[in-house]
């Protein structure tokens, strides 16, 4: 299938145009074709190779919304012109106990990633979202319900599933109390849904600037986690905390803020995290853990759960060509909360 897309060729130039080809349907395949991406962190790390596992050409996103186009012979869930999105993976192998358990993400031969990951079958490197059509195993076809509004579907693909999957596996509920560490991508989807679940929410800032915007997110609370006299105040109070910030941080204040048996969660990429006294722990039967995304099933229950609670990420809607001005402006921490590249817009690399 003919595709174009938008593709870093190496680290250190900018996305531009790019023709390939997707490959035809298996018996399996689901043919998509692409409305709306969203803009994730992890795709600049990926086009820059701060990770050092690109391949190029590289064809990031890996939050994809679009309509069904065509299916294989063997595909009974969807049918042309069905709703559906694409989020991290593309596969999996299906057979062993995380992917029975409905845990993709944990694959023991490990998931098929929707972009810069050998495809299972033929062996060629996935190209991600950033192009007008893809092609996917049925199995790891999402169905979107038909009342969201698509534009601003895309993130909850991945700043959506990352967030709920900790609170749903620490199993969240009315009345706990939840603390989030950091207002961006994954912090305000993380207050949104912590919310809508019933807890009460405290946001932890360095900025002052957002105590408004996060209670009009849904945060109970907020504390300005510079301010040492408020961080004691907070001491003891949280049964769970979702540490979004994807950089290295001390972690001992958080700490001290969680009660007896208190969760904090870990779900951004730290490369190194300073270390703490293990008394901070002990005290209080305390833990540290991470999550990472969610399995098929989470992802679906995230998208139906923000269908029913009329939950969506704070999108800023681009156009393919401004991709490398979003990149730059994502650096700099410029927006409120997450990028959606409109799809249509690629017709104008087609002219």
């Amino acid at each position: 299938m003919n595709t174009i897309g938008y593709a870093a060729f190496d680290k250190e130039s900018p996305l531009k145009p790019f023709s390939f080809n997707r490959r035809e349907l298996r018996a399996n395949d689901v043919a998509i074709d692409i409305k709306y991406c969203g803009v994730c962190h992890s795709d600049l790390h990926q086009a820059k190779n701060d990770w050092h596992g690109s391949n190029y050409p590289l064809v990031p996103g890996h939050e994809i919304v679009g309509v069904v186009t065509n299916v294989g012979p063997k595909v009974n869930k969807y049918k042309e012109g069905d709703l559906v999105a694409v989020g991290c993976m593309v596969d999996s192998c299906q057979n062993c106990s995380p992917c029975k358990s409905n845990e993709e993400q944990f694959c023991e031969e490990g998931s098929t990633q929707t972009y810069n990951s050998k495809d299972r079958v033929d062996g060629e490197i996935t190209y991600g979202g950033y192009s007008d059509n893809i092609v996917v195993r049925e199995e790891f076809v999402l169905r979107v319900p038909e009342k969201m509004e698509l534009s601003k579907v895309a993130p909850i693909l991945c700043a959506g599933v990352t967030t709920y999957s900790p609170l749903k596996e620490w199993g969240v509920e009315k009345g706990d109390r939840v603390g989030v560490v950091g207002l961006g991508g994954l912090g305000h989807m993380a207050v949104k849904l912590a919310a809508a679940m019933g807890a009460e929410v405290t946001l932890f800032t360095t900025s002052k600037d957002k105590a408004l915007e996060a209670k009009k997110l849904g945060a109970n609370h907020v504390v300005i986690s510079k301010d040492e006299q408020q961080m004691q105040k907070a001491a003891n109070s949280l049964d769970v905390i979702i540490d979004t910030v994807p950089v290295a941080h001390d972690l001992s204040p958080y700490i001290q803020t969680l009660d007896i048996d208190g969760t904090l969660i870990i779900v951004g990429a730290i490369d190194n995290i300073p270390s703490f006294h293990s008394g901070l722990l002990l005290g209080g039967r305390k833990r540290v853990a991470a999550s990472v995304i969610g399995g098929i099933e989470a992802t679906q229950e995230v998208l139906d759960f923000c269908a029913k609670h009329d939950i969506y990420p704070d999108c800023e809607m681009i156009d393919m060509q401004e991709i490398n001005t979003a990149f730059e402006r994502m650096k700099k921490g410029d927006v409120k909360y997450r990028f959606v590249i409109n799809m249509e817009s690629i017709d104008k690399d087609k002219e």
